[in-house]
């Protein structure tokens, strides 16, 4: 059977139909920025409020840097943990040294590059959604998920206005056409531009003499406002095919008007060596629509319709609105942060253990091209990760966890001490390479041997075997470094990557170090009571006071292909975990992982149940977006999204969808 692609995207178009959602504003963009609009296609509003996702200009080459704060890293005093008799140093304690190890968390961070909202008679530059809402009526949103375009449609004062809001593919553009006799009287545009902030927001509004916002008229049309923020230096250039006026009505507030009924605009924010681009409204609109019909007709598609059960459509929603946000907010030139380019998390810092939750999904969806793109990343960093390791002690390169475009690992009381993210890369490699891309993953084989020259200096001699720990924090990270050996997904995990480079070496026809070899033969088995799977070895409580946070044990035998994982007792360690485990603890990502987990026991119906399982992190608001119920600081979620194109496309290709589920795919290549 034929899926019918603009069909089945349309279908799933998020729209607000006659009242705005104020948890799931719309979104364009490319991977590497992103607009964020309220119900005006603009973003007039400041959405504020609890749990509320804020509509920003956001991109990956923006970053800033407080000029008060210390980047020596070398003043931070580390502390020092036993790991089999030697001491290794991490930058996990803050005390006596609070100012300094909160200066390198949050710098540098992204910040809102500005923003771009209808100026309306009397409203000031951030006014209320209530003000705004007060003068609307029959507001229609609609995001054209096929051609990447939101189209917006009010009355104002009773008078139609209707604007269209599209993002370049391949550049830091927005473009807007907005139609309303209103232009003729005075309505106009806005940018009002924040001074940078390391909060959600990435906005600060009262430091305006911090910054500077300079206006310029081009020779050619058009204008230019220079920004500069401390360190940071932005061009944000203003563009038309008609004739505009923009004038400065503030020290960083800008008016921008027509004499017609319809104004195109285009607004391009620039950083250093990046090429501005040249063309209008129309020329952005169908570079969008040609980009987003090739990302929906080449990739893989999968259809649920026709299924005779009735969550079918909204798993189908999700898979559909999931590729739309990842491609957006997580598949740029960097790792993404947890949110994206909508907000920030963390400061904007990216979390390298959850980037094949955000990114992997594009492989096996037909799209590896986009998944290579922030690998890249990695050649770039790889002195820093260098360095690391040698300052710990080790051999080869290790990875961070929390980091910005240097590499560096920010200090923390948890993630210095986290090891999970250190076999990504061979994940990645792998799976293009069973993608049949050979030459994108011979390209990672340098950074795999420097990856797993450290991973066998990492483990410990214990006995005849190797141990990971302590000191570690596992994937589940409510466990005390000092108290935790072997965890069962780490043990498995560093395995299967360790297996997986020794077949890469003897595939090149290259020599397998000796000490691979012993590290893979003698590695720690996952730890057990004879019954169950345990979270690491020290941890006989697994199912009591540990049963919250991520149950990553399960995830030795999805996430990970656990040769050496016995399936009755991984079958018993799921089913006591489900009935023992704080279900509202649990992370977006948590439940597609463990769905593939099920998957690999043969238990269709189960995955799906998880899936669509009614909890407050397992929300997909209107917009596509994973909420985190009960976490204000994250209004959205990717690694969710992309964990759920990961677990959808493990049960396509293995048929495990249950009775009663028509399922219907092309294009989709098996996971591990």
């Amino acid at each position: 059977m034929t899926i019918d692609r603009m069909a089945l995207v349309r279908r799933h178009n998020p729209r607000h139909v006659g009242r705005w959602v104020a948890d799931s504003p719309l979104s364009v963009g490319n991977g590497d920025f992103a607009f964020t609009a309220d119900f005006t296609g603009l973003q007039t509003i400041w959405n504020e409020g609890p749990g509320l996702a804020p509509c920003l200009t956001m991109s990956n080459a923006g970053w800033h840097r407080y000029p008060d704060s210390s980047s020596d890293v070398s003043a931070l005093h580390l502390k020092y943990y036993d790991a089999g008799g030697r001491k290794v140093g991490y930058m996990t304690d803050p005390s006596g040294q609070e100012r300094l190890f909160e200066d390198l968390r949050i710098n540098p961070h992204k910040f809102n590059l500005g923003k771009i909202g209808l100026a309306y008679r009397a409203w000031g530059p951030l006014p209320p959604a209530s003000t705004v809402l007060s003068h609307l009526d029959n507001i229609r949103q609609e995001l054209d998920l096929y051609s990447g375009t939101l189209d917006s449609s009010y009355l104002l004062d009773v008078v139609p206005v209707q604007v269209s809001t599209v993002c370049h593919p391949s550049f830091g553009t927005i473009a807007f056409r907005i139609e309303s006799r209103l232009l003729s009287e005075g309505l106009g545009v806005e940018l009002y531009f924040p001074y940078a902030s390391h909060l959600m927001d990435g906005s600060d509004w009262e430091r305006t003499g911090a910054h500077t916002s300079h206006l310029e008229k081009l020779p050619k049309g058009g204008y230019a406002i220079s920004r500069k923020m401390d360190g940071t230096d932005y061009l944000v250039l203003v563009t038309s095919s008609g004739e505009i006026d923009c004038v400065q009505v503030d020290d960083h507030r800008f008016v921008i008007r027509s004499a017609g009924q319809k104004m195109d605009l285009c607004i391009q924010f620039l950083f250093d060596g990046e090429v501005p681009f040249f063309g209008d409204f129309g020329a952005v609109r169908a570079a969008s629509a040609l980009w987003w019909k090739r990302f929906w007709e080449d990739g893989a598609a999968v259809s649920f319709e026709g299924s005779g059960d009735d969550r079918a459509f909204e798993l189908e929603r999700r898979v559909v609105l999931s590729q739309y946000v990842t491609a957006i907010q997580s598949l740029g030139g960097l790792p993404p942060a947890e949110t994206g380019l909508t907000c920030n998390s963390w400061y904007g810092k990216f979390h390298l253990e959850m980037h094949p939750w955000h990114a992997l999904h594009a492989i096996l969806w037909g799209r590896k091209e986009l998944a290579l793109r922030s690998l890249r990343w990695y050649s770039s960093v790889l002195g820093t990760a260098r360095r690391r390791a040698g300052m710990q002690g080790y051999e080869g390169a290790r990875w961070p966890k929390m980091t910005d475009m240097s590499g560096f690992d920010s200090p923390s009381e948890i993630g210095c001490l986290l090891c999970w993210q250190q076999p990504h890369l061979i994940l990645f490699a792998e799976l293009l390479r069973r993608c049949g891309d050979t030459a994108s993953s011979s390209t990672l084989s340098d950074l795999m041997d420097e990856t797993v020259a450290f991973m066998v200096e990492y483990v410990r001699k214990d006995g005849d075997r190797y141990i990971i720990g302590p000191p570690v924090i596992p994937a589940q990270e409510n466990h005390r470094p000092e108290d935790t050996l072997n965890p069962t997904m780490e043990v498995e995990y560093w395995r299967w990557a360790l297996d997986i480079a020794v077949q890469w070496r003897r595939r090149g026809g290259r020599s397998v170090p000796q000490k691979w070899l012993e590290v893979l033969n003698h590695l720690a088995p996952p730890p057990n009571d004879g019954h169950v799977y345990l979270a690491h070895e020290l941890c006989p409580d697994t199912y009591g006071s540990f049963a919250k946070d991520h149950p990553s044990f399960l995830f030795a035998y999805g996430f990970v292909p656990g040769s050496r994982i016995d399936r009755t007792m991984m079958a018993a360690s799921l089913d006591l975990a489900l009935k023992t485990y704080d279900m509202q603890s649990l992370w977006g990502w948590d439940f597609p992982a463990m769905a593939m987990t099920v998957c690999r026991l043969g238990l269709g119906k189960l995955a799906v149940d998880l899936l669509l399982l009614d909890a407050p992190k397992n929300t997909y608001l209107l917009n596509g977006h994973n909420a985190q119920r009960f976490r204000n600081d994250l209004p959205l979620y990717l690694p969710g999204n992309g964990a759920l194109l990961l677990a959808v496309a493990m049960m396509v290709t293995t048929g495990s969808f249950p009775e009663g589920w028509s399922v219907t795919a092309q294009e989709l290549s098996p996971y591990l």
